[in-house]
């Protein structure tokens, strides 16, 4: 009994600092977005009490934020299974090199370099006369105007982020997969169990929990993805690519309008929270720990 009450003063020690971090820049913040949302609040100018006024304008006829949302929406949907499949399967790839630090260093380096400087190149590459149009022109081919067609804008930029993100959930899964217990392995090697169907029914149930965490933080960041779109294409053409936190943005800081730009803010907030809080309830069903 004493050695766990003299443990308890060194437990709130090590918490302290993290519910503190979390109460100023987390919560705090969160309270007065949604404070902020409900008045008609200016950069410069007097503030009012607007109610709900800022969340009725966001489905108003000339909103950009139904478009936003959609992008937002396509944008997760498209990035997170590529993202997963693309990554864990260079997971696998790299655990069998004898070269797999040299790889889980050079997929981990977009990760690291700077998200606007690699957007500029990639738009060089898309535009007409770029490197890409270069290369296609010198085989007989014409490349369309990526960038600038809303048909094709919003993949452009998909791949993108995901060539962007592939490094992340490749050393999570490499990880994980250095960590397969060898003799759950042998077992299933000699219980005749071998190639595709080891993989299937052994080392990806061991590995779904890794598979959870990645699928939670790349949802995560897909819903709030900005500064690819937003540097490549300025949400054009037209609202092709903007994106929820894009519209949050150009109303905030272009706009002015900082409880309008709080709705967006709170609704994209809500919708993350639903999202992963259903994978959180659903991972019972299919994540195994043990």
């Amino acid at each position: 009994m004493a050695r766990k009450r003299s443990e308890g003063p060194a437990a709130l020690g090590f918490l302290v600092p993290s519910v503190v971090g979390l109460t100023i820049f987390v919560m705090v913040p969160t309270i007065l977005a949604i404070a902020t949302s409900l008045f008609d609040w200016p950069t410069f100018g007097d503030v009012e009490f607007a109610g709900l006024k800022n969340y009725r304008r966001l489905f108003a006829r000339g909103s950009t934020f139904p478009a936003a949302l959609r992008n937002t929406i396509v944008f997760t949907l498209v990035i997170v299974p590529l993202n997963l499949v693309l990554t864990l399967g260079l997971a696998f790839w790299v655990a069998t090199s004898r070269w797999r630090r040299f790889y889980r260093v050079l997929f981990f380096v977009p990760v690291v370099t700077p998200t606007v400087a690699t957007s500029i190149i990639w738009k060089m590459i898309y535009q007409p006369g770029g490197i890409l149009d270069d290369l296609l022109s010198r085989v007989g081919f014409t490349m369309p105007n990526l960038l600038g067609t809303g048909n094709t804008a919003l993949m452009a930029v998909v791949v993108v982020v995901i060539w962007n993100g592939l490094g992340y959930n490749t050393l999570i899964f490499s990880a994980a997969i250095d960590q397969l217990p060898d003799d759950v392995i042998a077992a299933a090697r000699i219980d005749g169990a071998s190639g595709w169907r080891q993989l299937w029914h052994v080392k990806i149930p061991l590995l779904t929990p890794a598979i959870f965490f990645a699928t939670t933080i790349t949802m995560i960041h897909a819903f709030q993805v900005f500064a690819q779109p937003y540097v490549m294409t300025a949400g054009g053409p037209g609202t092709a690519t903007v994106t929820v936190v894009m519209d949050v943005y150009q109303t905030a800081f272009q706009g002015g309008a900082l409880g309008a730009a709080s709705a967006p803010a709170m609704v994209l907030f809500a919708l993350i929270l639903v999202v992963t809080a259903v994978q959180w309830l659903g991972q019972r069903k299919w994540v195994h720990y043990e």
